[in-house]
């Protein structure tokens, strides 16, 4: 069996072919114009989807000439399905032809719609227990109503990134997923659409049907399956945010799996058996595709301003090669590092004037980096016990991804602060993600079982005890600081 999984970013498109025990056939990344990437000045920020359609279709027939140099049979693809960023809007007329450019999720112009939808929809924000933001679409789509209603005149169906690429693929339109209608303010509690949205001066009529991710919406239209030289009969499957088909693509897929994802931020991601309710905002929680039989699961997360964006900031790209080595080499620091880089703090606690700050004095920059991975992990472990404290079992392994699992430093530095291992799969991108969605509609009993089958783990660092005493001393250094200074209780 083949798969293909499809990730519409922010900078361009991914897509991979993949058989059911995660084998790569194929791959191709296909980027987007500089100027189709960028925000404006003002804070607002639009792509035009016709760039996306070029872009997609040019990765999938990339991603398929390598399936086929390598033996492939492309005709073997039983299934695709697709991730995208979430919070996006697209608007599309009855056809499936875009009315406007899409609203990108760090698009800034709806903050009081944000506000107005909160009040309007508070019964919803409590059964949630988080709060919408204005990076959800459904702010946007208010917005419009309130600004541009000749536009949404013209519309017929507001979707995600994901429905319009899947819409594009079968022909069929008016459908998304449980994790991308969440940011529209789907109720994934009672599974329905709440009451309140007419209040916004938003039509019903435009909102799509919402299933679970993993469900077969139909089979490919016969022009694009001609044109790629792929089976009619190929089903295209209902997808996920990118940051959920990450998470599956991790392996963190069953409750007490928990997901870390140290780029440019730190991003926890995780499987829980109850609905994790913050009232301070700091986490939010998707619906699991599964669990349905043993009792709802749910899929936390919460996004922190911190990660290695600090190392980027603060030290040479020419010298972390070196400073890696060095911090591999060496123990624990006597020093206590905050790494924030920019003011204001969103998880593990929420504090918009935070600021980082360092206790101790650094004899040399080898001593000074090692302690920012160091501190990094301290964040780590903090949002760790944050979601522990709201009712989350964290389990013993971490699934780790991220540009930060390229060093071996930071890797064993988290494992030994988090006194965890840590897991890095082969192949932790989106699209892989997609990937196993599909296959689970194709093959599979549920996300899970594709999870275990496909996700392939490339190595495990298992924390080292020694060290957990003299680790232990330094985290509660930092949690009192932090504490302090008032970010903290």
């Amino acid at each position: 069996m083949l798969v293909m999984g499809i990730d519409l970013g922010t900078g361009g498109v991914r897509s991979i072919a993949a058989d059911e025990h995660g084998k790569v056939w194929g791959q191709c990344a296909v980027p987007f114009a500089d100027t189709a990437t960028a925000p404006r000045a003002d804070g607002r920020f639009v792509q035009d989807p016709t760039e996306w359609r070029r872009g997609l279709t040019s990765s999938m027939e990339g991603a398929l000439d390598q399936l086929r140099a390598r033996g492939g049979d492309v005709s073997a693809v039983e299934a695709i399905s697709v991730t995208s960023t979430s919070g996006t809007l697209c608007l599309v007329d009855d056809a499936g032809e875009p009315v406007c450019d899409a609203i990108m999720y760090s698009d800034g112009r709806a903050g009081a719609e944000a506000e107005e939808a909160n009040t309007a929809g508070r019964e919803l924000v409590e059964r949630l227990g988080t709060r919408i933001s204005a990076s959800w679409a459904l702010p946007r789509l208010t917005w419009l109503a309130r600004h541009q209603p000749d536009v949404l005149a013209r519309a017929r169906w507001a979707m995600s990134p994901t429905d319009l690429v899947i819409g594009w693929l079968s022909g069929v339109w008016g459908r998304s997923d449980w994790t991308n209608a969440l940011k529209w303010a789907y109720d994934v509690v009672r599974l329905e659409w709440p009451a309140f949205i007419p209040q916004l001066g938003v039509d019903p009529r435009l909102l799509p049907t919402v299933d679970a991710p993993g469900s077969v919406i139909g089979t490919l239209r016969g022009a694009v399956a001609d044109e790629l030289g792929l089976a009619s009969d190929t089903m295209v499957v209902s997808g996920a945010t990118d940051g959920n088909a990450s998470q599956f693509a991790s392996g963190a897929v069953r409750p007490g799996d928990w997901n870390s994802t140290l780029g440019t931020t730190l991003v926890l991601k995780g499987v829980a058996t109850q609905l994790l309710k913050d009232p301070l905002g700091r986490v939010y929680c998707h619906r699991h595709p599964e669990g349905l039989g043993e009792g709802v699961w749910w899929l936390p997360g919460g996004a922190s301003s911190t990660g290695a964006d600090c190392l980027a900031q603060r030290f040479s790209p020419d010298d972390l090669g070196r400073l890696n080595a060095l911090a591999a080499q060496s123990g624990p620091t006597d020093l206590v590092v905050y790494p924030l880089a920019r003011r204001g703090e969103r998880f593990p606690f929420y504090a918009p004037d935070a600021e980082g700050f360092l206790l101790g004095d650094a004899p040399d920059e080898e001593t000074r980096y090692r302690a920012h991975l160091e501190g990094l992990a301290y964040v780590e472990r903090l949002a760790f016990e944050t979601v522990e404290a709201l009712g989350a079992d964290v389990g013993d392994t971490i699934y780790a991804v991220g540009g930060a699992t390229r060093s071996d430093a930071s890797l064993q530095i988290r494992a030994d602060v988090l006194g965890k291992r840590l897991a890095v799969p082969e192949v932790p991108i989106g699209a892989m993600g997609a990937a196993v969605l599909a296959a689970r509609a194709r093959g599979f009993v549920s996300v899970a079982e594709a999870a275990r089958a496909m996700v392939r783990i490339a190595s495990v660092i298992e924390p080292q005890r020694s060290l957990a005493a003299a680790y232990g001393e330094r985290y509660r250094r930092f949690v009192d600081e932090c504490r302090r200074r008032g970010y903290l209780p």
